[in-house]
């Protein structure tokens, strides 16, 4: 890749006090973020703390839903800018007793916190938050909505693998998400990210998967996966989401129909890729040969996702100051 000072800047900062949705966002300001999160790739990969930027501030982890990629990731990148964490979950807040969310945030935050990262089942729940407090706050997930970290991620990731991290624009690509669409948070945000960068995306599920409106009244989908997979430069396989209501009773007609097998690997185009946000059903969505495949980025996504979120909380604190 280039050295960082031969990319061309970009004209509007990200300068929000919260990251809710990438819907909320123009394509300008998701190119501000994914240039900061370009820039600080190389920090990324230092142990402890790489830059001094949010020396002095807190960042309060409250992951109100299980989580091991996102949340270690946003530890380790307030880590890796000089912020100390404040980690906190469901199971060990007052949450468990009654207490609300918002009042749960309000409690952290008046413990003097420069931000909160939110995980939470409520699609509104992070913004309610963002709507109560002073202090930054950046979605981790919420309920089937959005996980806006997560697709800016996905969209670094694709950028540097097809050469596009200059000016985020990805006229002419193609993505194609699978999977149980109906459920999934990420699907959301790259849809939106994707597209508001240029690109064409394009979705195949079963019927009991298709997402309701309004999302799905935006959406091209498609049934049969052998077909559309041979035109396409990206495939991510999503998640089956049992916890959020996804038959079990189905899996072996969807791991027929659906699964991303070496079989179906073969029909892509020669330099199309794999991405799979994680946790990966091994043997279901996607077969193990492929995830470990020389198709895979499914590894890189996970190691993006530092610098992004390294991005995200630096713009977001910084707003508030």
């Amino acid at each position: 890749m280039a050295d960082a000072t031969s990319h061309q800047s970009t004209e509007t900062r990200f300068s929000r006090r919260s990251l809710i949705a990438l819907a909320d966002l123009s394509s300008d300001e998701i190119r501000s973020l994914l240039s900061s999160a370009r820039d600080m790739v190389d920090a990324a990969a230092w142990p402890g703390a790489a830059r001094t930027d949010l020396a002095g501030h807190s960042v309060g982890t409250l992951f109100f839903e299980d989580s091991t990629r996102t949340r270690s990731s946003f530890t380790l990148a307030a880590q890796r800018m000089g912020a100390h964490v404040v980690d906190c979950s469901g199971a060990g807040t007052s949450v468990s007793k009654g207490e609300t969310i918002v009042d749960t945030a309000l409690t952290i935050e008046s413990m003097g916190v420069s931000a909160l990262v939110v995980r939470c089942t409520p699609e509104d729940g992070v913004r309610a938050v963002a709507d109560a407090v002073q202090c930054a706050v950046i979605s981790a997930g919420a309920g089937a909505g959005e996980h806006p970290t997560q697709g800016l991620l996905d969209c670094l990731t694709i950028a540097r693998e097809f050469d596009r991290d200059d000016a985020f624009d990805f006229s002419g690509l193609r993505l194609l998400i699978v999977g149980d669409l109906a459920h999934s948070r990420v699907a959301g945000s790259a849809v939106v990210g994707f597209t508001k960068l240029g690109g064409e995306v394009i979705c195949c599920c079963p019927e009991e998967m298709t997402p309701g409106p309004p999302m799905a009244s935006s959406l091209t989908i498609e049934r049969d996966l052998d077909r559309v997979i041979q035109d396409v430069d990206i495939v991510m396989m999503l998640r089956i989401q049992m916890e959020r209501g996804a038959d079990p009773g189905s899996m072996n007609a969807y791991t027929k129909a659906y699964q991303l097998d070496a079989r179906r690997a073969a029909l892509m185009r020669d330099d199309a890729i794999v991405m799979h946000p994680g946790p990966m059903n091994r043997e279901v969505e996607i077969a193990s040969e492929v995830a470990d495949g020389p198709r895979s980025r499914i590894w890189t996504q996970v190691r993006l996702g530092v610098p992004v979120r390294m991005a995200a909380l630096l713009h977001c604190i910084q707003s508030t100051t």
